[in-house]
């Protein structure tokens, strides 16, 4: 429930419109709904702009769905579950026909109202360094667009090929943030921080060979790049880098 939800219910009371027990009802999970097996935080859109995002790995499918029904009872914002899987959204799917499923990103969302800050003329650019990084940007990419932002894509311009990156330089020049996602040895990032003067949000990834540690190696470049203003995510957490994203958005 947004700060704007809770006003108009108290003036909705005020009015004479609802009863005293009808409003307490509606406010009686704030901050946060016990389930047993979850603490749902509904206090969550209050203090950050974005209702509680649900982690869908190692839940069952009926946590997940559970939760995204309660959730979807107190907000008109868009709900997220990330990490699930086909199975977790055919059974969401039966009782939130209104839900759906990115298979690349991995996430089920009901997509409802944008926050309230506008964003006009500015967008988040995501790009990749191979087409194996897609999913990770997908999940970025799906993320920034819920939390309210306008998202560009530019895929599979790693620096093997420097001139696909070339090729999109007006995209980065008037990009207000720039999600960088690599593997292998992470260098896209150092390239790209070195054309802007915007923030960059670098994003390891697990792809490549042996020697790249599961993406490790691609993490440690980029937390050593000698560009300014490039910051780092965890490997494969494109969920961060599109929350970080936006919310740099928002505020420039």
């Amino acid at each position: 429930m947004t700060e704007e939800a809770l006003k108009n219910l108290l003036a909705r009371y005020k009015q004479g419109e609802i009863s005293e027990e009808e409003a307490v009802a509606s406010i009686r999970d704030l901050p946060f709904e016990e389930m047993g097996f979850a603490a749902v935080d509904h206090h969550r859109e209050l203090r950050q702009g974005f209702p509680e995002v649900i982690y869908a790995a190692g839940k069952t499918k009926e946590q997940v769905l559970k939760i995204m029904t309660s959730l979807r009872a107190k907000t008109g914002s868009s709900i997220m579950a990330t990490r699930a899987d086909g199975e977790k959204y055919a059974y969401v799917k039966a009782s939130l026909p209104e839900a759906k499923y990115q298979e690349a990103a991995r996430i089920i969302y009901i997509e409802g109202e944008k926050p309230a800050e506008g964003n006009a003329g500015r967008y988040v650019l995501i790009l990749t360094a191979g087409t194996s990084d897609i999913p990770v940007a997908e999940e970025a990419r799906l993320t920034a667009h819920l939390w309210g932002s306008e998202v560009h894509t530019c895929y599979d311009c790693g620096v093997a090929g420097i001139h696909r990156l070339f090729a999109h330089l007006d995209e980065i020049k008037k990009a207000n943030v720039i999600v960088v996602i690599a593997g292998m040895e992470g260098a896209l990032a150092s390239v790209v921080g070195g054309l802007t003067d915007k923030p960059v949000i670098a994003v390891p990834t697990s792809i490549g060979y042996g020697a790249s540690f599961q993406g490790l190696s691609a993490l440690l470049s980029m937390l050593n790049s000698c560009a300014s203003g490039v910051s780092v995510v965890n490997i494969d957490n494109g969920f961060g880098a599109g929350v970080l994203a936006a919310k740099i958005n928002r505020m420039r």
